[in-house]
């Protein structure tokens, strides 16, 4: 098969016919690889574009050296990537054709080959595992073309030694299949009985490694229905992920939120029954502070009373919750999108939200002494004013800072925001 397409044309920068030059010119044939042939078969412009060679690191370093090339990125050198930057403009992630000699189930030993074959039988997936000449010939040895048309996900060759070469594979596979697989029960059942016999093998695995997994999967296509799947199978405990009996509350966000492009956080607090499933997601997966930050904030708020003007009760929520503007207000329209509001989570950001009319410097000013109390003095002012509904003004808040002030028990400690 030959692609022609205006989306392969549309590759062909000066940089990269310099790129091919040069390796026509030392000898050594170079194709693009993965999953960039892949999306060009879909009529699509890849994102980013790897590269494969018969040409060693060695041999690559000695050629660019002598064009007086720059290399960067030089970690990859070790698994046979060396990165080119060509006319000071764009980076060409070039890797040695190569075969696994050791697996542990996270990282390889490689060794290198001219062997084009050999080196798609080491990717993960049929879809992976195409090459692309630059005169638009594919090189498909293991039916990817057809599976694409097909819709279909498979392992290049035996699906069980594909996953104990990286148990990450696992969770690959599913990313893939919500992006690519024709529907949602489109499994094939010696892929899922691999992958069940394997899913212990994911404890192995990096938290880091899986998150970035897992966030495609939970933002993708059918994720109510993948993971419910990955569940089934043994994943989630090796994953961070508690027990769940039921995902009817992951299909109802899930549905109720298409369409309005939620956070994945948003998506998984379905399955986190409490903070402290939050928590466990977190020591597992290393996820950013933000993103437990967001978790914990939904799982807290999804069950409040909000009443029937739900802007009053969002502007009431920003009040009563630390942090920065932008941050709480993105939290808020994510806490929107899990309860199914999506016209408020759409109007929200845009609400010319009231002011806090006190400073710690009025305070200050007041003799209020620091410490606690100071802290607990302008809590307990914020919440006078909130329930005035934001009427009170400076003045007339700065009246009650004595009788605040009384109220406060003599040990008192500092009375946080949410």
């Amino acid at each position: 098969m030959k692609l022609d397409s205006p989306q392969f044309h549309a590759i062909f920068t000066p940089e990269l016919h310099a790129l091919i030059d040069l390796f026509n010119k030392y000898g050594y044939e170079i194709r693009v690889a993965g999953g960039a042939v892949r999306d060009l078969l879909a009529a699509k412009v890849p994102s980013d574009i790897d590269f494969a060679t018969t040409a060693t690191p060695e041999q690559m370093k000695d050629m660019f050296t002598k064009e007086s090339i720059r290399m960067v990125n030089t970690n990859g050198e070790s698994h046979g990537t060396i990165t080119a930057r060509i006319n000071d403009k764009e980076n060409f992630e070039v890797t040695t054709l190569r075969i696994d000699v050791v697996t542990d189930g996270r990282r390889a030993e490689v060794e290198f080959t001219k062997d084009w074959i050999l080196d798609a039988n080491r990717r993960d997936l049929t879809v992976n595992s195409m090459f692309l000449g630059f005169d638009g010939t594919v090189y498909d040895y293991f039916s990817g073309i057809q599976d694409l048309e097909d819709k279909r996900i498979r392992f290049v060759g035996d699906a069980e030694q594909r996953i104990q070469e990286d148990y990450l594979r696992i969770l690959r596979y599913f990313r893939f299949y919500g992006r690519l697989a024709k529907g949602p029960n489109y499994h094939e059942d010696t892929t899922l009985d691999a992958i069940r016999t394997n899913a212990g093998g994911l404890a192995r695995v990096s938290g880091e490694r899986i998150w970035v997994e897992m966030k495609k999967i939970l933002t993708g296509r059918m994720s109510a229905e993948i993971v419910e799947k990955m569940i089934h199978l043994g994943l989630g405990s090796h994953i961070g992920l508690p027990n769940v009996s039921s995902f009817s509350e992951l299909y109802k966000v899930c549905d109720r939120a298409n369409g309005s492009s939620p956070h994945h956080m948003t998506i998984l607090s379905a399955l986190l029954d409490s903070e402290g499933d939050v928590y466990k997601l977190h020591e597992r997966t290393k996820m950013s502070n933000d993103e437990l930050s967001l978790g914990l904030f939904i799982v807290h708020h999804r069950r409040d009373y909000m009443g029937h003007d739900l802007i009053s009760y969002c502007i009431d929520l920003h009040t009563d919750t630390a942090g920065k503007e932008t941050k709480v207000i993105n939290k808020i329209v994510e806490l929107m999108k899990y309860c199914g509001q999506i016209k408020i989570a759409e109007e929200f950001p845009k609400v010319q939200l009231p002011q806090f009319p006190v400073t710690g410097h009025d305070l200050t000013q007041k003799d209020v002494p620091r410490g606690p109390r100071f802290a607990a003095t302008l809590n307990v002012l914020r919440r006078i004013w909130k329930e005035s509904k934001y009427k009170l003004g400076k003045e007339d808040l700065l009246e009650r800072i004595p009788e605040v002030l009384e109220s406060l028990p003599q040990n008192v400690k500092k009375i946080k925001k949410k």
